[in-house]
């Protein structure tokens, strides 16, 4: 079983000691298109220069838990696989290359593209989100991470154009060397990626394991925070190691950047996520056809974004109005009132609005939806076998849905929320931004 040697300690705090740097959508799909050997270089060593930095951030801050919640065995678990995956990556040999090459990689192109601005992510205004839930409780015992480079005793890194992106077409051969060192970045890439999948429900069940032994009902607005700070770090992390791993993988699509799709469609998104949520919820209740859903939205409505976080929030977003609708009505019911998905562009927004008629949430439950672990549906527990990269449970999880959902629409610059009308139905809207100009808001 691993263990963090104090020396490895060490090696976490002063990798802690540096700031974390955001990528926006723009700017990655700027680099990654038709990227050379020598792109994929330069791509590979930024990731090994972030990725132990955001991991060691998260080490210390597992391991600084308030309320005990560090001793837990789950959240143990999971501060090991963050430490491992940071030893294996700041322990990766560094590739060898002849001296011509080394200096073209040095020099500037001929032709310098500069990467588009990016702009602080409005996420950021909720400060981890402690308007989401109230005032928030002084003596957290947690310590977010500052966003810039010059406060609070943090190292200065480089701008980040002048590490990420660099023009490689100056250069027309690559050494096998360079071929051979990307592919065995991405092979630990992709270990490192399949050790974290259970991450989401090792940390649930170490919740879980908490509120056992302190018999407590609800989780306390710190925890609340750090989740959030937690699961938003995460779909970083995955979304960077995704991103290298296809673009060192896949065959080249001219409307993919990796697992960014530049001319995605929304329609058939949520026309996609639409069918799955309907496939599931008739799947639970035993039904022949469960609740119809009617969308409205352009078919040839198309955006910069990643089609995975979209479907992932659509769909369970959908499962929720299914469920509540066929909840209030019954599974016996003949005829079920439609639930509408319109969605609209507007100047910096494409909103999906998602209505149904599922008696709504009374006012004062309404905080409660967005905080973990709570959930309507009684007697839900976590598997120990359950190993899937996300909440993909069947018809309603473990209060875990709509507040992922919320970081996953943030981490692009854009948020989702829930207006109820108790005793008649719910309206949730997605905002996405579509300028895909919004850094990552980075905990």
């Amino acid at each position: 079983m691993f263990r963090i040697s104090s020396s490895l300690w060490e090696r976490i705090h002063h990798y802690a000691s540096f700031p974390q740097t955001g990528v926006s959508l723009q700017q990655m799909v700027l680099f990654g298109q038709n990227p050379s050997q020598g792109t994929l270089l330069r791509g590979s060593q930024f990731l090994l220069e972030e990725l132990p930095v955001r991991l060691a951030h998260r080490v210390k801050e597992l391991d600084q838990l308030p309320h005990n919640l560090s001793d837990m065995p789950s959240i143990n678990k999971v501060k090991n696989w963050y430490a491992q995956s940071f030893e294996e990556l700041i322990h990766f040999p560094p590739i060898r290359l002849p001296a011509h090459i080394r200096a073209a990689l040095l020099a500037p192109p001929a032709d310098p593209v500069s990467l588009p601005e990016s702009f602080p992510n409005p996420s950021l205004h909720y400060q981890y989100y402690s308007d989401d839930y109230g005032t928030p409780q002084t003596g957290l015992g947690i310590v977010s991470t500052p966003k810039n480079g010059n406060g609070n005793g943090q190292k200065m890194r480089i701008p980040m154009e002048r590490r990420y992106y660099a023009n490689m077409s100056h250069v027309k051969e690559w050494p096998p060397e360079v071929r051979e060192y990307n592919r065995s970045f991405t092979q630990t890439l992709e270990s490192i990626k399949k050790r974290h999948d259970p991450t989401v429900t090792t940390v649930a069940q170490g919740v879980l394991e908490w509120k056992r032994s302190r018999n407590a009902r609800n989780i306390n607005l710190d925890v609340q925070h750090w989740l959030d700070r937690f699961y938003m770090s995460r779909i970083g992390i995955r979304f960077l190691i995704g991103q290298h791993i296809a673009l060192n993988t896949l065959q080249p699509h001219p409307d993919y950047v990796g697992i960014i799709c530049t001319r995605a469609n929304v329609h058939d998104i949520v026309q996609e996520a639409i069918e799955n949520a309907r496939f599931v919820c008739e799947e639970h209740y035993s039904m022949f056809k469960g609740p119809p859903v009617q969308l409205i939205c352009p078919k040839d409505l198309h955006f910069a974004y990643v089609p995975g976080h979209l479907s992932h929030i659509c769909f369970e977003l959908l499962k929720n109005s299914l469920r509540a609708v066929v909840e209030r009505f019954g599974p016996e019911s003949d005829a079920y009132p439609a639930i509408r998905v319109v969605v609209v562009e507007g100047k910096e927004d494409i909103t999906i609005k998602i209505s149904d008629e599922g008696g709504g949430i009374a006012r004062s439950a309404i905080p409660l939806i967005w905080t973990y672990m709570y959930t309507t549906m009684e007697g839900q527990n976590i598997d120990q076998d359950f190993t899937d990269s996300d909440f993909k449970a069947p018809m309603a999880g473990f209060g875990y849905g709509l507040p992922l959902s919320r970081l996953y629409a943030r981490y692009f610059g854009g948020d989702l929320r829930l207006i109820s009308m108790d005793g008649f139905g719910t309206d949730v809207y997605i905002h996405l931004n579509r300028l895909s100009s919004s850094r990552e808001p980075l905990p």
